[in-house]
């Protein structure tokens, strides 16, 4: 009641001024509109999305069985190729159909180049697209030049809305994700940059920017209210835990990728039991289907490893899980040598490592 009242005495007061002014007058103001007062620099989000929308991409997948959704992509060089989460176009990977669609509506068909299931990359390159526009997004340093703190802006299509600008900031580095968009039972792997930049199903595949509008990561996958890590292409919404693929680690995929169309991991050599978390890394007691747990002659095997040894740091990483120590070897490449720490029997032990390489996803 006293709100009634309230509300009844001001607009009782509004319409006697009104009228002694002859009900000309008016309280509002209008803006000049100024875009130096808006602070619509280069520098500031609206430059840089604006610089950057066009060389973003809506895709469209769909399979031979009607399965199919919408994700992002984006100019990875002038040759066509466009950079993009496996999980995005897995669907028309094999005789479906793949459609890019710029910011000015012009829409191309597309080809898989090469997909890595496990890291969650994938290139395709545009069909018959002469007159395209192509201006890479400039890549960043994921490496050096990214600390907590950082701001960010994503651009993707959340529930295929295109060209959508969020922005927010880095939450942590080096975050172990392991996602899987629902459809396989095999996982991703990821030492993931964090942000809370708003990022929802059709986000996945877009570009995480920096502050000077350079690609830093690659969003992939979001943390939902009950729902655990999954490929953003679940239909849950964005709680402020989003993920990216580090710019570093997805542009070395993806050369590799445009190259032999099949992706290279590094591997030690050992089956790790996935369901252990908070210790370390175990490695199995007995492989899967007969094999060995520790590879015969592999990496683990020349340093000493051995079966139900626990994997406790990878270098200065600390290891928790089975994932985590995937998504910390994957961070590297074939060839690089590692320090291990692992406990067997009680005691804690070092062992120098030399990382092989595995060619496709298995």
């Amino acid at each position: 009641m006293a709100a009634l009242v309230a509300g009844g005495v001001g607009g009782g007061i509004g319409y006697v001024a009104a009228d002694r002014d002859g009900g000309t007058s008016s309280t509002t103001v209008t803006s000049s509109g100024d875009p130096e007062a808006l602070n619509r620099s280069p520098k500031s989000v609206s430059g840089i999305a604006q610089r950057a929308l066009p060389s973003v991409v809506t895709l469209e997948a769909q399979g031979n069985q009607g399965e199919g959704g919408t994700g992002t992509g984006f100019v990875y060089d002038k040759q066509g190729h466009i950079l993009t989460n496996n999980h995005v176009v897995a669907s028309a990977a094999d005789g479906g159909t793949l459609t890019a669609t710029f910011s000015d509506g012009k829409k191309y068909t597309a080809e898989v180049v090469g997909r890595a299931q496990g890291y969650d990359v994938a290139v395709i390159k545009l069909r018959d697209a002469s007159d395209a526009k192509l201006n890479p997004l400039p890549l960043g340093d994921s490496d050096k030049n990214v600390a907590v703190g950082d701001a960010t802006i994503a651009i993707g299509a959340p529930f295929g809305l295109a060209g959508t600008v969020t922005t927010g900031i880095i939450s942590a580095k080096h975050r172990p994700v392991a996602s899987s968009d629902g459809g396989s039972s095999n996982a991703s792997y990821m030492s993931a940059l964090q942000t809370d930049a708003s990022i929802n199903p059709g986000n996945s595949g877009g570009p995480l920017l920096n502050a000077e509008g350079a690609v830093i990561g690659v969003n992939s996958a979001i943390q939902s209210a009950g729902n655990g890590f999954g490929g953003e292409t679940q239909q849950s919404g964005s709680i402020g835990l989003g993920f990216a693929i580090p710019i570093n680690q997805a542009k070395g995929v993806a050369e590799t990728l445009i190259k032999t169309g099949e992706p290279v991991y590094p591997v030690i050599g050992v089956q790790v039991d996935m369901r252990e978390q908070g210790d370390g890394a175990r490695i199995s007691e007995s492989g899967n289907g007969g094999s060995d747990p520790v590879t015969a002659g592999g990496p683990a095997d020349k340093a000493g490893l051995q079966p139900g040894d626990l994997i406790t740091k990878l270098d200065n990483t600390v290891i928790d899980s089975g994932p985590t120590l995937i998504s910390t070897i994957w961070t590297h490449k074939p060839g690089d040598q590692v320090t291990i720490t692992y406990e067997r029997d009680g005691k804690q032990a070092t062992a120098e490592v030399t990382l092989g390489s595995r060619k496709g996803d298995s």
